[in-house]
């Protein structure tokens, strides 16, 4: 707490302390499970009602750099399978720019991040990503990773997610990779493709930064050097997918309370 009060007062006073927190903490939580936080980061700034174009636009930014740490560190400890990053990565890449170049009302932009926070949620909370002890993988088609890159960098540069948080589950769940080597491709997944949204956002003048960012960025690289470290030498991740799911559903139960009551 001594840290972000300091880093408050020497960039930015204004800055929430729960803001502070929680995005230390989500940098944290998501990094460990390979994980840039996008989503997260959007939820915690939707308490703050924050506009979409600086939130979604912050979180990339965030998304950016944890991702990037995690990435480093996945593949430091060889977790890293490139045959489940680079075929994705064909399609996704322009799909992420030209989703970032496009511009949404304030309520339909809310409406679908609420519904993509949905569905995170009830799959870390009720799904089992995780093979059996001894699975017996899968190698995915061309023409399904290039139809799943297209619909991941749309999401992720129309939404400011990174898309990794969709492609980790899946290939979990198609036994196309192992718990880390997922968390592995997840992490350069969505590095790449939030680089994408970012160029794409620049060029539709869609990018908008408060004066808040700098602090936020300092307090995600924090998070994100810790949790991918303990992720990638420690961690099976499945708890944290039960705490992530419950602060995303808080999220969306907060905007249809919001969205009821107008």
């Amino acid at each position: 707490m001594a840290i972000i009060v300091m880093l408050q007062t020497l960039v930015i006073p204004a800055l929430s302390p729960i803001l502070a927190v929680l995005v230390l903490l989500v940098a944290f939580l998501y990094a460990s499970v390979g994980f840039g936080g996008a989503s997260g980061y959007l939820a915690v700034m939707s308490f703050f009602d924050i506009s979409a174009p600086i939130a979604a636009s912050t979180a990339l930014s965030l998304n950016t750099i944890v991702s990037g740490i995690a990435f480093v560190n996945y593949t430091r400890y060889r977790h890293l399978q490139f045959k489940l990053l680079w075929p994705f990565l064909v399609t996704s890449i322009p799909a992420a720019f030209i989703g970032g170049t496009l511009q949404v009302g304030q309520f339909f932009y809310q409406a679908l991040l609420n519904l993509v926070l949905l569905y995170v949620a009830l799959l870390l909370l009720i799904g089992n990503p995780r093979p059996a002890s001894n699975p017996s993988l899968n190698t995915p088609s061309w023409s399904v990773m290039l139809v799943v890159g297209v619909i991941l960098g749309l999401l992720s540069g129309l939404l400011g997610v990174g898309g990794g948080i969709f492609l980790s589950p899946l290939i979990l769940l198609a036994g196309w990779g192992l718990p880390k080597q997922a968390a592995a491709s997840s992490a350069g997944f969505i590095l790449i493709n939030s680089m994408a949204g970012l160029a794409g956002r620049a060029w539709g003048g869609t990018l908008q930064f408060a004066d808040f960012g700098l602090t936020l960025v300092t307090l995600g690289i924090i998070g994100g050097l810790a949790g991918s470290y303990l992720g990638a030498r420690f961690y099976s991740g499945q708890v944290i997918r039960r705490l992530l799911g419950v602060v995303l559903l808080v999220a969306v139960a907060r905007f249809l309370y919001l969205w009821l009551g107008s």
